[in-house]
């Protein structure tokens, strides 16, 4: 008979206490992996093809639009049109997928009647949330350097990082923006419709009306302030100061008002998935 020691007492635990005592990460790493995975089979959608209808977007703006010879005023400087337009559309491609993302896990699971594959494994709710933010952040980082990818090989365009520290914050502070506002959607959500109008309704319009194409210095003092309520605009702002070197608003506003969006947005989803609100029966 072989001799077989007793396990340590570390893993034995006594009635009623919890086996995992802290984080399990191993379950959150395993989620995050789950979220990542199901994206990535079909990374043809869900990272080159945005990246491709990005690429568009400057294609026409400085191509069909003649905007070679074009320039927009930052402060002191006078920058090209088409190196103005490249991050802004980084970002937006980056902000737009993440939010895509995130709120589609919960949303396709209640349709589909799997919610319960993420509600009955040994996840905390502030576990299960950061999975869930996690692959959508990996997925807009995806989607960012795809399209920084294809701006690099397209001619006329510069998009060489002049601060890389601003570009992976506000692009990190973006996509998680975006990824808090997917769960937010696909918690209160109950078929595909609510989250697509969300998308349609709140997402693009706020995207696009945010600086991505145009300097907001040259806006009327009313739409400035309209876009200083915006906060796409503030992301956009700060992502595109980490290649150009200059922004239209005060990099430091930008990090607190967007950090503190942030949090409150966590702090509002966390309440939302442990009450089970929309979620458990």
């Amino acid at each position: 008979m072989t001799d077989q020691s007793p396990p340590p007492e570390s893993m034995i635990a006594g009635p009623g206490v919890p086996v995992i005592r802290n984080v399990n990460w191993g379950g959150l790493w395993t989620l995050y992996v789950k979220e990542v995975r199901r994206f990535f089979k079909v990374q043809l959608q869900t990272v080159w093809a945005p990246a491709v209808t990005t690429l568009l977007f400057l294609v026409v703006f400085t191509v069909a639009l003649g905007g070679g010879g074009r320039t927009v005023t930052l402060g002191d400087s006078a920058i090209p049109f088409a190196n103005f337009l490249a991050p802004g559309l980084i970002v937006m491609g980056m902000l737009q997928n993440a939010f895509a993302n995130a709120s589609f896990s919960l949303l396709v699971g209640k349709i589909q009647g799997t919610i319960v594959d993420y509600l009955m494994p040994p996840l905390s709710t502030g576990e299960l949330l950061a999975a869930l933010c996690g692959g959508a952040v990996t997925r807009a980082f995806c989607v960012g350097a795809a399209v920084w990818l294809a701006m690099a090989l397209w001619p006329g365009v510069s998009v060489t990082p002049a601060h890389f520290w601003a570009i992976l914050w506000f692009g990190f502070l973006g996509s998680l923006f975006l990824a808090l506002m997917g769960v937010l959607t696909s918690i209160w959500a109950e078929k595909f419709d609510h989250a697509a109008a969300v998308t349609n309704f709140v997402v693009a319009p706020l995207a696009l009306l945010s600086g991505t194409f145009y300097s907001v210095d040259r806006l009327s003092p009313l739409f400035q302030a309209i876009s200083h309520a915006n906060p796409f605009f503030y992301i956009i702002s700060g992502f595109r100061y980490g290649f150009l070197g200059v922004a239209d608003s005060p990099i430091l506003v930008g990090s607190a008002v967007i950090l503190a969006l942030d949090i409150a947005l966590a702090l509002a989803c966390y309440a939302l998935l442990r009450s089970g609100w929309k979620i458990k029966s």
